[in-house]
């Protein structure tokens, strides 16, 4: 799949960005849905595309432009040996529920690993800085779907787990905010169910 025809070029430092209106952009994001990871197969995402995702991910709200976040890129072979250790670790524990999870990591051909790494102590508080690293993982999904391939934003418990973050090269204060998963569907994602939007919208009455 070829990159779509649009300037390319990076954007100068202090460049006015005037707001511009998107037809595409809105039927894309009313009709996102996320791709079930075991569907997403070949072909993946070139490497010129993969460049274009991350720097689409990185431009997301940063109170204090301190950019509390990294993204760790695997090759299939280091995907794949990943998915060795981690199956390596749910079986020393007899856990075969932890095992099966680990399919969503194996499938898709191309994984990113988002880190959420705060900069600590600062001025700016850590959940503003985790929101931050969220905003990439959800930037990533939407770019993914308009160049036209499936994605899925995945944690489950190797992002959670001591030994399994150990394995992942998180260091002290560092958090996965999201594995996301790319590749092409085999399969058309189906609708689901979405919230009621009257429940979850209300007004602020005052004091």
């Amino acid at each position: 799949m070829s990159l779509p025809d649009f300037d390319l070029n990076p954007i100068e430092f202090g460049t006015a960005l005037p707001a511009i209106k998107s037809k595409e952009t809105l039927e894309l994001l009313l009709r996102r849905r996320s791709a079930p990871a075991p569907t997403l197969g070949l072909p993946a995402p070139s490497e010129d595309e993969i460049e274009l995702l991350i720097s689409i991910g990185l431009r997301v709200p940063d109170h204090g432009k301190i950019g509390p976040w990294r993204i760790v890129r695997f090759t299939p072979e280091t995907k794949s040996h990943l998915v060795d250790k981690l199956k390596a670790l749910a079986e020393s524990r007899s856990d075969k529920q932890a095992a099966g999870a680990l399919l969503k990591l194996a499938t898709p051909p191309e994984a990113l690993l988002v880190i959420s790494s705060p900069v600590q102590p600062h001025k700016i508080p850590l959940w503003e800085q985790q929101l931050s690293a969220a905003a990439i993982c959800q930037n990533l999904l939407i770019a993914a779907g308009a160049l036209g391939y499936g994605a899925n934003w995945i944690t489950d418990w190797y992002s959670y787990d001591a030994e399994a973050k150990e394995l992942l090269g998180l260091k002290d204060g560092e958090e996965v905010a999201g594995f996301i998963f790319l590749g092409t569907p085999s399969e058309a994602p189906l609708e689901r169910d979405r919230p009621n939007y009257a429940e979850r919208i209300s007004w602020w009455a005052g004091s």
